[in-house]
């Protein structure tokens, strides 16, 4: 007798009886198995739901929530003694022969709990722009979500998939995966008519009636408006471009910042030093300079070319504010603040986007908040999520 037949107090839901042990199962779905435990059949493995269990000779097996789990069929040491045959008084409980002997040298395989599926990558907002009156945001599949004013469906954006977007005053750009430009919105002035060719990335602006990208090669591209030279052809290499009101600005490989269109108010003016970002505004543009600062040139009517003290890893220009990305997930906005434009709500960005007089930001978990005008639900007061 190894105690099969002697079982723990409690409640059992289910039993199972092997040869020389027996297992039962609990309300709580925990696994309980005693008697002969020579072949550890009777050491089930801890951990997680059960749902049925079934005794052997020498192993057990269970079904879990995700699989089946076996254990035992160890091999038999030489100095446990098998057991004896049942007495004949008891015919109910037939004679097992004892297992045969079984080479030291290759034991069973001990079966394994199979992986659990991977989980589904959560669906966030990985890239978003603000333009004048309405935001597009790219998702993590690829896929572009807008919203705000509807009118000319610039909060329409086409199917496929997309890398890069650029929303501007009335019309907003995407490129492709494959390289490509599509266009929705406003379309007078060509301006959803982009060029054809391979793109890498996209510049727009929340005044903006043009945009401007660049190829794989560095080259920069312009078209839609044309008024004051803003979409006219630039030579050299560049790692960024951005477009205003009436002007654009491009990055240059070197660092150098190179503008052209309207220069009133000194928006295209040359500027000292080298910088990493860029971003034109309504008639000013800001720059992050290699050391994180922020430099600001142009109009400043209402404080936006006023810029901050301090480091920061992105800056965007809106209409007429502008505001800064610090590395602690902080915003920090200044200029006109006629709608809350410039009033951050609390939390942790990984980045943002300055339009016409509201502003939205992308937080941590992936999700989009916005602040502002929303008099077209450009800036919605609760979160924009995928």
């Amino acid at each position: 007798n190894f105690g099969q037949a002697d079982p723990p107090a409690g409640i059992f839901t289910d039993v199972n009886a092997g040869s020389w042990h027996t297992c039962g199962l609990r309300e709580s779905g925990h696994l309980e198995c005693w008697g002969d435990d020579t072949y550890g059949q009777t050491s089930a493995p801890t951990g997680g739901r059960y749902l049925a269990v079934a005794a052997g000779t020498r192993h057990s097996c269970a079904i879990r929530e995700r699989g089946v789990s076996c254990w035992g069929g160890r091999t038999l040491p030489s100095a446990v003694a098998l057991p004896a045959a049942q007495p004949t008084t008891q015919p109910e409980e037939p004679t097992v022969a004892p297992p045969p002997t079984v080479d030291p040298q290759t034991p069973d395989p001990e079966p394994t709990d199979p992986p659990d599926p991977p989980m589904p990558t959560p669906t966030t907002f990985t890239a978003l722009s603000a333009g004048g009156f309405h935001n597009c945001a790219l998702r993590s599949t690829g896929t572009i979500h807008c919203w705000g004013i509807s009118n000319n469906a610039r909060a329409t954006p086409p199917a496929g998939s997309f890398s890069a977007l650029a929303a501007s005053s009335s019309h907003t750009c995407a490129v492709r995966s494959a390289g490509t430009i599509a266009c929705w919105g406003f379309s007078d002035n060509a301006r959803t008519t982009p060029p054809s060719g391979s793109f890498a990335s996209l510049g727009g602006g929340p005044n903006a009636a043009h945009t401007c990208a660049l190829n794989s090669a560095g080259a920069v591209s312009c078209w839609g408006s044309n008024s004051h030279g803003q979409t006219a052809a630039q030579t050299g290499t560049f790692t960024a471009v951005t477009a205003g009101d009436f002007h654009s600005c491009g990055l240059r490989s070197s660092g150098a910042v190179h503008c052209w269109g309207n220069s009133a108010n000194g928006r295209t003016a040359a500027q000292t030093g080298t910088f990493t970002a860029i971003s034109a505004g309504g008639s000013h543009t800001c720059g992050l300079r290699s050391s994180g600062a922020v430099h600001c040139w142009g109009a400043n009517s209402d404080g936006q070319s006023a810029a901050q003290t301090g480091t920061f890893t992105a800056v965007s220009a809106g209409g007429a504010h502008t505001c800064g990305l610090r590395s602690s997930g902080v915003i920090v906005c200044w200029g006109s603040n006629t709608r809350g434009e410039t009033t951050v709500p609390s939390g942790t960005y990984t980045a943002v986007s300055a339009g016409h007089e509201h502003t939205c930001a992308l937080t941590s978990a992936g999700a989009i908040v916005c602040w502002g005008d929303n008099t077209y639900g450009q800036a919605p007061t609760s979160a924009i999520t995928p």
